[in-house]
């Protein structure tokens, strides 16, 4: 895996750790709204994965033409 497609994957990883930790923070902040904390985080996750995905296409097509 080329350069630029190991760094689109460490931001979304990056994007996905921070969506946690503070999914984690809220449910811990706020134990009465622990489900529907649980689910907005989950879908943030979701969504980092989605806008993540084509511009890892991107890069991993970009990769493949330099090599």
């Amino acid at each position: 895996m080329g350069r630029r497609a190991l760094t689109e994957l460490f931001f979304i990883v990056a994007g996905l750790a921070a969506a946690w930790v503070l999914t984690n923070l809220a449910m811990w902040a706020y134990p009465l709204g622990r489900e529907a904390i649980r689910w907005c985080g989950l879908a943030a996750m979701a969504a980092t994965i989605a806008m993540g995905a084509e511009p890892l296409a991107r890069a991993i097509r970009a990769d493949r033409a330099d090599s």
